[in-house]
């Protein structure tokens, strides 16, 4: 085979390449302008939990002339990707399947799917549940002659990275299936570390949240749950994956 022969199959995954990515970019851009309109509506909403628990006379405070305008906006562009985010994975998935088995290609569109489900589960527990318990917690130690004011760009980044953290972990069952899936472990494997797996979800539970128990077993204990659940589903994908190998 010629050099010319053996360089244009790889132009060409190089042009399909930049095709999903633009593609990617597109559906970004256009959730964001369609959602730029609501940006200020989409930090209150954000921002609820914590406005809801300050003091009597707090508020939060923009410590940058120009935060007031740029933060809303950059938490929109946050959102408008965390709403692709099944797009950008389907993108991904299309990109390699023809590099995959048949048996393979069935396997990864489920994993999207519950990956994508998992995710905003994630982030709607924190929301919800795991921000009231942090904000109370938080605006109840007052010190005197201390005022309670939260820069909003602070408060951004800081539930992003709490909105990342829970998100990641409930991606727990497909992280034990992919392992599985993979031969690099096994579900019999997994239970016998049952125990080490319960003290590690208490240790990130005491590492993501405040220090009281009431937080931290709201996140060990879904954890723990979503442990169980990935050890379960494993059993199919390591029976599919060794009837296919025969």
């Amino acid at each position: 085979m010629s050099s010319d022969e053996q360089t244009q199959p790889f132009i060409g995954h190089l042009l399909e390449l930049r095709n999903r990515l633009l593609r990617c970019i597109v559906a970004v851009i256009t959730v964001f302008l369609g959602l730029v309109y609501f940006a200020n509506h989409i930090y209150e909403f954000i921002a609820r939990p914590l406005i809801e628990r300050l003091p009597a006379g707090a508020t939060m405070i923009a410590t940058d002339v120009a935060s007031p305008f740029f933060t809303p906006l950059k938490l929109t562009l946050i959102v408008s990707l965390f709403i692709t985010v099944p797009y950008l994975l389907y993108q991904i998935w299309a990109f390699v399947a023809p590099g995959l088995y048949k048996h393979e290609r069935k396997m990864v569109m489920p994993l999207i799917l519950s990956s994508s489900i998992l995710f905003y589960a994630g982030v709607a527990f924190a929301y919800f549940v795991v921000f009231p318990l942090i904000f109370g917690f938080f605006t109840a130690i007052s010190l005197d002659g201390v005022a309670f004011a939260t820069d909003i760009a602070s408060y951004l980044d800081f539930v992003l990275a709490l909105f990342l953290a829970f998100g990641i972990a409930f991606e727990v069952p497909v992280a034990i299936m992919l392992l599985c899936w993979t031969g690099a472990t096994t579900p019999r494997a997994l239970q016998q570390k049952r125990p080490y797996i319960i003290v590690g979800a208490f240790v990130v539970g005491m590492l993501l949240t405040p220090p009281d128990i009431i937080s931290q077993t709201l996140l060990a204990v879904p954890i723990c749950l979503l442990f169980e659940v990935g050890v379960f589903c494993a059993r199919f994908y390591c029976k599919t994956a060794s009837d296919h190998s025969q």
